[in-house]
């Protein structure tokens, strides 16, 4: 570690050798201006403002040693001011999300869009008065409205526990902060043309580990196949079986040993077994999961961050959801 102090100065510049560097200016006797750089396995870089009072202030320059006045004035800071420091900690990182990436996982649905062939396709018609049974327009009312008939699971969707286990957590009983986590991406695409139908192993994902580090407990696992761009070009073979998929395997290592919170794929099931076998397996767990995403292609394969949500409906077992990563 290597301090330089400048004249005037209460505290010095504070520049530390190696990967993380502390960036410490101490301005004007009531400032303390604190930036992190390469703070986490990301490589983020924070900025924090610190106001004090006189009286410690004026306690920090009997002070002889550098380092000890910064842990004092440190200290101060986090005790004196914490009302400050949470204020600017939502503020910087309000300002960094506005200035990264944002990317939409979440397709488009309409009446055409691809579902189980046992639920059928959604119906959506302008809403009528019932009294008079015409519908509502903007040239006659100022507004007009849509009535949807649809299954739940319907367009890129949230599938609760509740959707396979009769005590399991519904819609609007899953945590919010389980709805703002870390997110991996595991590509499975370079295996697809040697293997179509390719289950995601756990020696898959201990590859992806050995190149993109440990995932992190907590995270949000997403499978990327491709699946999605037929979307709208071929519906029909979108919804094809067998398909790139999970395996059971792997699903319970995510969330045994690395303890992820949820998990998401582009296809319509979680895999291709005739019971269900790993939607069972994660819904009886008590987790929930995420079908019919898109654009996993845009998204790195660590350090994003995912954000997924939809309607709250009481004991809801289904409904569209609306997803987005913000990228590093």
């Amino acid at each position: 570690m290597r301090c330089r102090a400048f004249a005037g100065d209460v505290l010095p510049t504070l520049v530390t050798e190696g990967a993380q560097v502390d960036a410490v200016e101490f301005q004007n006797g009531v400032s303390l201006n604190l930036k992190l750089t390469n703070c986490d396995s990301a490589g983020t870089s924070r900025s924090f403002s610190f106001k004090f009072r006189p009286d410690p202030i004026l306690k920090l320059r009997r002070m002889g040693s550098v380092m000890t006045r910064f842990v004092a004035a440190l200290a101060i800071s986090l005790s004196l001011a914490a009302p400050c420091i949470a204020a600017d900690t939502l503020a910087d990182a309000l300002r960094i999300i506005q200035g990264k990436e944002l990317v939409d996982l979440t397709h488009t649905f309409s009446p055409t869009t691809p579902v189980w062939g046992g639920f059928g396709q959604a119906t959506m018609s302008a809403a009528c008065d019932p009294k008079t049974h015409q519908p509502y327009t903007i040239e006659h009312d100022g507004f007009r409205t849509t009535f949807y008939s649809m299954v739940g699971q319907y367009g890129t969707h949230v599938d609760p526990p509740a959707h396979f286990r009769s005590d399991g957590m519904t819609m609007d009983e899953i945590p919010l902060k389980q709805m703002i986590l870390p997110l991996v991406v595991f590509d499975m695409t370079p295996m697809l043309p040697k293997d179509p139908n390719h289950a995601l192993t756990i020696d898959d994902i201990k590859a992806w580990e050995k190149e993109h580090g440990t995932i992190p407990a907590g995270a949000f696992a997403a499978l990327r196949t491709d699946m999605s761009k037929e979307w709208t070009a071929n519906p029909e073979h979108f919804k094809r079986s067998p398909f790139p998929a999970w395996s059971l395997a792997a699903i319970k290592f995510l969330f045994e040993e690395r303890k992820v919170t949820a998990i998401g794929h582009e296809s319509l099931d979680t895999d291709t077994t005739e019971t269900m076998d790993s939607e069972t397996w994660i819904l009886h767990q008590n987790h929930y999961q995420i079908e019919a995403m898109t654009n996993l292609d845009k998204v790195p394969p660590a350090g994003a961050v995912i954000v997924v949500t939809w309607p709250k409906v009481d004991h809801g077992v289904g409904f569209p959801a609306r997803a987005f990563a913000i990228l590093p």
